[in-house]
């Protein structure tokens, strides 16, 4: 990344408003054929790879799951070739891209809790694909803009096309929820078809609704602030989808598949690839560039190929990543001059033993917008940057936690980096251990009870003791 993007990126991250983890669909019309096989694991062509992320490398899960998928399109008999492929991504999630990949990540893997739900998954993503939904979306985002172009033309007013416009995007989020909806009913049909439980689809979304509250919980939300859709929502709320279903009067009985699924899922990674660093807790850690860093500890981070984003419960932002540019010379004179807008108050200082420059929001910005303070740190043959932004009340003070949050950068060890690990996710027997124990083993620093009962689909202790095996995590 260009590190003389910095300016742009706080402003990006002032912007944010929230992150939300849930089974969405976004495609594209990249044309596709069936991907190679290196050792039984596909091999995307190299601009979907670009698009989706890596595949995870584990050939018997991925045919595990691709086995679930064609089962549903022999079941309803299908026409055209489907893939259906596990991403190497913690994040919950699903998608599909035309004509015929489907594409599932290890992070809703980990909270399904049957094959019957991954099924329902791999069947809301099918329902999209064979209704061409992605194409009637674009469609109709096109229609927005020529209507918002006309208008401004004939009435010879921007403000007037921007309503157009603004109206016509309201509609299209309408639309795309009703598309939701539609890919629910038609998945849940494929399901059935197959010989799954009728009521998977509600419990995929039982299991979405579960984690969604556990992310409200980790970020100090209110727990029922997903519940309600917004009239800006693209997709209807867990309770709407579920009234739908019931609308919809399905109920078969059919498999469930449970003792497979964990067997499948049994020692998979739950955790980010090892190139991309790890999340433990507020730190992060990366054992292959070979650094460290800890958050403030009310800070939720985000680990993604760009950076690192972290998110405060009072909306405080922490933005991080490296780049490989050169600077010649002393950072706080590439800082003065640079970047542009020149920053305020740049200082030159040391961080984790390494050379760093600290500098303020430019003179002259619109103080509204609060604190915002860019650290420098050079890493070897990389700079390594923070992005640090706060316009809450107690700004002044959080601005300079991040600041030493920031301090807090230095480099890892030959055996610090080596003894990192992904965290696994494990199935046992609770004959093994009491809820109890398997809480207090898990490698969280908070709210450890509540995630082994999000993992397990579980609202209450009453409800995981019911289970003969259960989904643990382990270091």
């Amino acid at each position: 990344m260009d590190i003389r993007r910095i300016l742009t990126l706080v402003a990006l991250l002032l912007a944010v408003g929230g992150c939300a983890t849930g089974n969405t669909s976004s495609q594209t019309t990249t044309a596709s054929s069936s991907p190679r096989q290196a050792d039984g694991v596909p091999v995307l062509p190299r601009a979907i790879e670009r698009e989706v992320g890596a595949v995870y490398p584990d050939a018997a899960l991925q045919s595990y799951v691709d086995r679930v998928g064609q089962k549903l399109v022999t079941g309803s008999a299908l026409k055209g070739a489907y893939r259906f492929v596990v991403l190497d991504l913690p994040v919950v999630n699903a998608h599909a891209i035309v004509p015929g990949y489907v594409f599932v990540t290890r992070g809703l893997l980990a909270v399904l809790d049957d094959e019957a739900e991954l099924a329902a998954a791999l069947g809301h993503e099918l329902g999209h694909l064979i209704e061409r939904h992605a194409a009637q979306r674009a469609r109709a985002r096109q229609g927005v803009v020529d209507a918002a172009v006309e208008a401004a033309a004939a009435t010879g007013s921007v403000i007037v096309g921007r309503s157009v416009a603004r109206d016509g995007m309201l509609a299209l989020r309408r639309y795309s929820r009703e598309q939701e909806l539609e890919a629910d009913r038609i998945g849940l049909a494929y399901v059935v078809q197959a010989g799954y439980r009728g009521n998977a689809m509600a419990s995929l979304i039982d299991r979405l609704r579960q984690q969604s509250r556990l992310e409200a919980q980790i970020l100090g939300e209110a727990l029922d602030a997903f519940e309600q859709r917004s009239a800006t929502s693209t997709h209807p709320a867990p309770l709407e989808r579920k009234q739908a279903l019931q609308a919809a009067g399905v109920a078969a009985a059919g498999e469930s598949g449970r003792a497979a699924y964990f067997g499948a899922i049994d020692g998979m990674s739950i955790d980010d690839a090892p190139d991309e660093g790890f999340v433990r807790d507020s730190a992060f850690l990366h054992p292959t560039m070979k650094f460290a860093f800890v958050a403030p500890p009310d800070f939720r981070l985000f680990n993604n190929p760009d950076g690192v984003l972290g998110v405060g419960r009072d909306r405080s932002l922490l933005y991080f990543g490296c780049s490989s540019d050169r600077v010649p010379g002393r950072l706080d004179t590439w800082m003065r001059n640079t970047l542009k807008p020149t920053p305020a108050n740049i200082e030159a200082t040391e961080i984790g033993g390494a050379e760093a420059a600290i500098g303020a929001r430019p003179r002259g910005s619109d103080t509204s917008l609060g604190q915002a303070r860019y650290v420098l740190v050079r890493h070897g043959e990389r700079i390594c940057f923070f992005n640090l932004s706060s316009d809450g009340p107690d700004r002044d003070r959080r601005i300079e936690e991040l600041v030493n949050a920031a301090r807090t950068f230095r480099p890892l060890s030959g055996s610090e980096a080596a003894a990192l690990r992904p965290y696994r996710l494990r199935v046992i027997s609770l004959a093994e251990a009491s809820p109890a124990q398997l809480a207090a083993r898990l490698p969280y620093g908070d709210l450890r009870m509540e995630r082994l009962l999000v993992l397990n689909g579980a609202d209450t202790l009453a409800e995981l003791t019911r289970q003969s095996s259960v989904k643990t995590v382990e270091p």
